[in-house]
């Protein structure tokens, strides 16, 4: 691998070791701790029992902590397309984020950099479709919400890293708010499926599949329900 990394071993991963062509997804984590230092700890204690390929720090500075012919432990119980339990097929990026627990500020400049810089070499290095670089709140939702509304998937969409709509920015406000039919929901939910997301038949957890879209695609409102701007985006999505 031809990347400038720092090195941190973490002991949490699963033997033996994988072909790289087994690896299908990137999914993009916050770690949820206030300190930089403690989520490091975290990651690298044979206790914790949790781990990633990659921590990006607060100044950029990316770490790798388990290589990659090794599955990291960082994604738990996930679903997407006809993929379950998501470590044996995925890379994990940290990302330094206390989260939704504590006040989640924006992401830096710096590391934002350095994870379109890694995301591109990692998509170029393990041929990975830029539909399959994903959030944890995507592949998890009943349990997740990182990375969070405030990571820039537009961004990471210019950069040829995520999937998008085309759709005219105010255009799409018009329909904010605006309510779907039964008939519309259903329709909804059918193109998520489209897209990827696995649809619980639990009506909270449809709530929580809603408020993980929105947090991708609709982070103006994120209220996990669906009005008529949700439905123009997944359409258009789940035809791309």
């Amino acid at each position: 691998m031809r990347y400038n990394f720092s090195l941190n071993y973490s002991p949490n991963f699963s033997t033996p070791k994988r072909s790289l062509r087994q690896i299908k997804f990137i999914i993009i984590h916050y770690t949820g701790m206030k300190s930089e230092i403690k989520a490091i700890k975290r990651l690298t204690n044979v206790n914790s029992k949790v781990s990633s390929h990659f921590f990006i720090k607060k100044n950029g500075e990316v770490v790798l902590m388990v290589p990659l012919k090794y599955i990291a432990w960082h994604v738990g119980r996930s679903k997407w397309k006809n993929f379950n339990l998501l470590n044996k097929y995925s890379v994990g990026i940290e990302i330094q984020n206390p989260g939704h627990a504590f006040k989640y500020p924006a992401f830096n400049k710096k590391q934002i950099l350095s994870s379109i810089k890694l995301c591109k070499f990692l998509k170029k290095e393990l041929n990975i479709n830029k539909k399959n670089i994903l959030g944890h709140s995507d592949v998890s939702y009943t349990r997740k919400k990182d990375p969070g509304e405030k990571f820039p998937w537009k961004l990471f969409a210019k950069e040829n890293l995520s999937l998008w709509h085309n759709i005219n920015k105010r255009k799409l406000a018009s329909f904010r708010k605006k309510i779907v039919s039964k008939t519309e929901k259903n329709n909804f939910y059918s193109n998520l499926k489209k897209i990827g997301y696995f649809v619980d038949s639990n009506s909270k957890n449809k709530k929580l599949l809603t408020l993980a879209f929105q947090r991708k695609y609709r982070t103006k409102l994120l209220n996990g329900i669906i009005d008529k701007e949700c439905l123009i985006i997944a359409k258009n999505l789940s035809k791309t």
